[in-house]
């Protein structure tokens, strides 16, 4: 199976990109939407944030304010740092199971959607590395029209960030979206008949079909064994 890393900055069209995989009959496992269930009233992940952070992150309804918590982090690298180290652990085991269940339904190529790929070093374990990139000055001016932020504030959330930049220098792929959706798109067409070709003997080792045709070998090789045996 081919795990494909999709990750980029916070208003870089990331999730743009995420929705063609969608579109393109790619299984994505999105990090957000895993972060978002791990964080659910009650669970391990909700116990932890809160006993860090306080009650006073949470919604009448006892479910955890998200646009408040990410205010309370990204004022403050120590915050961020220790929810990023509070939540790892819940998220990646989250992955690991969506990965899994994809797995199970035979899928060859699935992307792995996340933002903090290279900062919890999920790196490791995805190939080709896609990342979508913008200048920062694009970044900054659409942080600021889509979230209704000053610059300041957009500065800080981008600042909160590993660098664009740096995430381009190790990247296997860029897509570069600084210009309109359909340069996007064109560029898009080109990344997802990449990562259709054929597997690599060892990204078909890794997936369904080629866990069964190795249970079939073994299989096969211990009844040979057996009647060659009994033969002799």
């Amino acid at each position: 199976m081919r795990i494909v890393g999709l990750t980029g900055g916070i208003a870089s069209g990331k999730s743009t990109v995420s929705n063609l995989f969608k579109s393109n009959g790619i299984p994505v496992v999105d990090a957000d939407v895993v972060a978002r269930n791990v964080l659910k009233k009650g669970s391990g992940g909700w116990k932890r944030v809160v006993a860090a952070f306080g009650e006073e992150i949470l919604l009448p309804s006892r479910e955890v304010d998200r646009p408040k918590l990410g205010q309370l982090v990204f004022s403050s690298d120590s915050k961020r740092q220790l929810l990023n180290k509070l939540m790892a652990p819940y998220i990646s085991a989250g992955i690991f199971m969506e990965i899994l269940k994809q797995w199970a339904k035979g899928a060859k190529v699935i992307v792995v959607d996340i933002p903090l790929l290279f900062e919890v070093k999920m790196d490791k374990w995805t190939k080709p590395i896609v990342v979508v990139w913008v200048s920062e000055e694009t970044q900054l001016k659409r942080l600021m029209e889509r979230d209704g932020l000053s610059e300041e504030d957009a500065r800080n959330r981008v600042m909160a960030q590993m660098s664009l930049d740096l995430k381009r220098s190790k990247a296997d792929i860029v897509i570069d979206n600084n210009g309109s959706l359909d340069d996007l798109k064109q560029q898009f067409c080109k990344v997802l008949s990449e990562i259709r070709r054929p597997l690599t003997w060892t990204e078909f080792w890794r997936s369904r079909q080629g866990a069964f045709s190795v249970l079939g070998l073994v299989t096969s090789g211990f009844f040979v064994c057996k009647q060659l045996n009994s033969v002799s």
